[in-house]
């Protein structure tokens, strides 16, 4: 839902910014893992993964699962639906940057307006 203030033009509002980067939210575990000063190789054994898979995920090369996000609620108590939405949000972002797929949707959308 896009907020509509007079005079202020609508992609100056906060909640209408849309990121020009996507940050997955691997980025955001390895900042925090960093923070607590725990090492990764310690992390995966504690959570019981490869240390070659966490580093995947904590790089953006891999999506944080349901089961991922459980395991590093365990771990790090925080709340495994925020790694979830913000991988979802990670995700529409990527979609939305992807002009083939826009041009998809366009065509999706023409067509349904005649429904």
């Amino acid at each position: 839902m896009e907020v509509k203030i007079e005079g202020v033009k609508p992609n100056m509002i906060a909640n209408n910014i849309i990121p020009n980067v996507a940050i997955h939210p691997g980025e955001m575990i390895k900042d925090e893992i960093e923070f607590r000063g725990i090492s990764q190789k310690a992390l995966a054994n504690e959570i019981g993964i490869p240390a070659s898979v966490l580093n995947e995920v904590l790089n953006g090369k891999r999506s944080v699962t349901t089961e991922y996000a459980l395991l590093f609620e365990a771990a790090l108590g925080i709340e495994a639906d925020l790694w979830l939405r913000l991988q979802a949000e990670y995700n529409k972002q990527i979609a939305k940057s992807d002009p083939n797929f826009l041009a998809r949707l366009a065509k999706i959308r023409a067509v349904a307006s005649f429904l």
